[in-house]
C-alpha cells in the first residue's frame, strides 16, 4: 500500500469511529495527552489533521532520569513544529507514593489525571483525548480475564469514559507505527515497556505473539468480541437495572442500604447475579457474593462485610447498611435535667415536666412516653443496650431481659445493636426507648407530676 493511502486509511477509521461513538465535535477545544510515544504522537497528529481543536499536555514524572527529559524536549519540539499548544507539568512522583502509601504506578496515574482535569476547567476544553489503541483493549480483555471477571471486564477499553476520550481503539499499534512512518514522523520510546516485568507487558511482549502463532488476526478478532460484548451489555444492563426493581422496587432510598427480600431475589432469571449488580454499590466483591448467595436460607443472624457496608441474613430477607463508626455504635449522653437536648451525633431529646389536670392527656407517638415524675430521678443517661439490661415491660409483673424482649418482638441484630434505653440515676431503665417504659414508673390515680420524653433522631 502507498503511503499516501496507507495514511488515508487510517485517518478515514479513526474519523469514523470518532463519529459512529460520538466522541469528539468540530466546534469544541479537546486536550491531547502527549507522552512522545508513538501512540500519543499519532493521535495528536490525526486530531490535528482532521481539523480538531487541540492543544497537548505532557507529564514529566522524573521517574527515568535522562529518557523523561528527552521525552519532554521532543513534545515540545513536535508542538512548536506544528504550532499547536503545549502545557506542561512535573511532578514528584516517587514523593507522592510514598506519602500516599501506594505504588509508584497509581501515583503517576493519580497525579496525571488530576491535572488533566484541572487544566481541561481552566482552558475550557471539553474533554481528555488519550492514546489508547485497539492492543490496549485487548491486553485489558485478556487481564481481566486472566484475573476472573464479569461482562463488564469482557468489553476491554470503553471509547468514551467520562471526559477521557480514546479515538484510537480501532487501530492497532503496528498501524500506528505504520502510519507514522509514512508521515515521516518520529517517536521515542519508553524502555519500560520493552521489558516483561509487569502483567501487562508480559500480555503484550508473551501471550499475544504465542496466540499469534494459532491466530495471526487475534487481536482483531479479540477487538471485535470485545465490541460485540459491549453491545451486548448495554442488553444485559437494562434487564439487570429492570431485575433490581422487580426486587427492591421502587420506593426504597439505596443511598445508605437496602432491604433485599429473598424471595423476590430467587425469582430473578439470575438470582446471584442481580444480587452482585446490588450490592456492587456498596463495595462487596464477586467472590463475598458468591457466599452471601450461598447462605440465602442459612441460619438468620450471618453477618457480613464490605469496607463500608455491613449485610445481615434475616429470616427471609437481606438487611444492608452502613458500617457505623465506634461513637455511632457505642452511645452515653447525659441529660442533668429538664429541657430540650441537641447531640451532636444527630440525636434530640425533649423533657418536660406536665400538671396533671383536667387538660392532661397521654400522648400515644411511639417516640413519646409519659412517665410518673415521682419515680424519674436525675440525671438521666442515653446509651446503647448493654448485655444483662434487665427492665420491666409495662404491663408485666416480672422483669425481662432487654434482648429477651427485642428476640421476642423479631428485632433483626442491626436493631438490637443500635436499640437505646433511658437510665436514672441508680443506672434502672426507665424507658426502652420508642418502646416500652419500665411499668415501675407508669402513670397511676395518684400521679400529680409527670415527666413526658420525647425522643428523635435527626436525619
Amino acid at each position: 500500500m502507498e503511503q499516501g493511502q496507507l495514511i488515508k486509511k487510517v485517518e478515514e477509521r479513526v474519523k469514523a469511529f470518532i463519529e459512529t461513538h460520538r466522541l469528539l465535535q468540530s466546534d469544541k477545544r479537546y486536550l491531547v495527552a502527549l507522552s512522545g510515544g508513538a501512540d500519543s504522537v499519532s493521535l495528536m497528529l490525526i486530531l490535528n489533521r482532521l481539523h480538531y481543536l487541540v492543544e497537548a499536555v505532557h507529564c514529566n514524572f522524573n521517574l527515568r532520569r535522562g529518557e523523561a527529559e528527552r521525552d519532554e524536549q521532543f513534545c515540545i519540539a513536535l508542538c512548536e513544529r506544528k504550532h499547536i499548544p503545549l502545557h506542561r507539568v512535573h511532578f514528584e512522583t516517587r514523593s507522592y507514593a510514598t506519602l500516599h502509601r501506594i505504588s509508584v504506578e497509581m501515583a503517576a496515574r493519580e497525579l496525571r489525571y488530576h491535572y488533566f482535569s484541572q487544566l481541561k476547567d481552566d482552558i475550557h476544553a471539553d474533554g481528555i483525548c488519550v492514546g489508547h489503541h485497539r492492543d490496549d483493549s485487548v491486553e485489558t480483555m485478556l487481564m481481566n480475564l486472566i484475573r476472573g471477571t464479569g461482562l463488564q471486564g469482557l468489553r476491554g477499553i470503553a471509547p468514551l469514559n467520562g471526559d477521557i476520550i480514546r479515538p484510537l481503539l480501532c487501530v492497532s499499534r503496528k498501524e500506528i507505527e505504520e502510519y507514522l512512518q509514512a508521515l515521516g514522523e518520529e517517536y521515542v520510546t519508553d524502555s519500560t515497556n520493552l521489558v516483561a516485568n509487569i502483567v501487562r507487558n508480559k500480555i503484550r511482549l508473551g501471550v499475544i505473539p504465542a496466540m499469534q502463532r494459532i491466530n495471526p488476526s487475534v487481536g482483531e478478532s479479540i477487538s471485535k468480541t470485545t465490541i460485540r460484548i459491549s453491545e451486548a451489555f448495554k442488553v444485559f444492563e437494562a434487564a439487570m437495572q429492570q431485575s433490581v426493581t422487580n426486587v427492591l422496587g421502587e420506593e426504597q432510598s439505596l443511598e445508605k442500604g437496602c432491604v433485599i427480600p429473598v424471595n423476590r431475589l430467587c425469582e430473578q432469571v439470575s438470582p446471584e447475579y442481580t444480587l452482585f449488580y446490588i450490592l456492587r454499590d456498596y463495595h462487596f466483591n464477586s467472590s463475598q457474593v458468591e457466599i452471601i448467595y450461598q447462605n440465602l436460607t442459612a441460619n438468620s443472624g450471618a453477618v457480613f462485610s464490605s469496607s463500608t457496608h455491613q449485610l445481615l441474613v434475616n429470616r427471609d430477607q437481606l438487611i444492608v447498611e452502613p458500617i457505623r463508626d465506634s461513637e455511632e455504635q457505642s452511645v452515653t449522653l447525659r441529660i442533668p435535667e429538664e429541657g430540650s437536648y441537641l447531640f451532636s451525633n444527630g440525636q434530640k431529646l425533649k423533657i418536660e415536666r406536665i400538671l396533671v389536670d383536667g387538660s392532661f392527656q397521654i400522648s400515644k407517638e411511639r417516640a413519646c412516653v409519659n412517665m410518673d415524675a415521682a419515680s424519674i430521678h436525675f440525671p438521666l443517661i442515653l446509651r446503647t443496650v448493654r448485655n444483662g439490661d434487665r427492665f420491666r415491660p409495662f404491663g408485666m409483673k416480672g422483669s425481662q431481659l432487654v434482648s429477651d424482649y427485642m428476640t421476642n418482638r423479631k428485632f433483626t441484630l442491626f436493631e438490637k445493636n443500635r436499640q437505646l434505653v433511658l437510665t436514672d440515676r441508680d443506672d434502672r431503665i426507665v424507658w426502652l426507648v420508642n418502646e416500652r417504659p419500665d411499668d415501675n414508673c407508669k402513670i397511676t390515680a395518684t400521679t400529680q407530676e409527670v415527666i413526658r420524653i420525647t425522643y428523635l433522631k435527626v436525619e
